[in-house]
């Protein structure tokens, strides 16, 4: 099961700013925090748990590396590792493949208040598979980065490289599209 991570922004920072300053402990305790999201992540992504798990690493890797330097994070923390793991992935298959068809169930939350996803849950699980295997694959990873991940729209678009503005029209063109192609209409 993925585990959602929302952040609690003021502890982040501190978390942050206590690594960069060489504390171990807080450097593991970002590493216990967020590798199981970014493995959730990596996993709907490739397919091959061995490979998420490698990938997963290689995203703390470069976390070590650049927490001290200019290339650390300054303000999102959680947003520049899922931003590390999605270039990593990319890297690894030069363009993002589409999710895995047996990994769907993992990451629609269980209770959400949004819309959006209680509509998801309220369709055969079946249905929703072949509906988003519709979608492209930028669709389909705006939909996993904010539903599955519960990611903001400002992290969702610095992840993806886009404007918000841009994340907010692919995830309505998303959300339209899937509502058409489970309804029918």
């Amino acid at each position: 099961m993925i585990v959602l991570v929302l952040p609690d922004i003021p502890y982040e920072d501190d978390l942050l700013a206590r690594a960069r300053r060489g504390d171990r402990d807080a450097i593991m305790e970002i590493y216990e925090y967020y590798s199981e999201p970014i493995y959730g992540y990596l996993r709907l992504r490739v397919g091959d748990p061995a490979l998420a798990e490698d990938i997963t690493s290689d995203v703390f890797l470069q976390f070590l590396s650049a927490v001290r330097g200019k290339k650390a994070p300054r303000y999102s923390l959680r947003g520049w590792l899922f931003k590390v793991a999605r270039n990593l992935l990319a890297k690894h298959y030069k363009n993002i493949q589409k999710l895995p068809t047996s990994t769907l169930e993992e990451w629609i939350p269980s209770q959400d208040p949004d819309l959006e996803v209680h509509f998801l849950r309220s369709i055969n699980i079946e249905q929703t598979r072949h509906a988003l295997q519709m979608l492209n694959e930028q669709q389909q990873e705006v939909l996993v980065l904010r539903f599955g991940q519960s990611l903001s729209l400002e992290e969702t678009a610095d992840i993806m490289g886009k404007s918000v503005s841009a994340i907010k029209s692919l995830q309505f063109r998303a959300v339209h599209t899937l509502r058409q192609i489970l309804t029918g209409g």
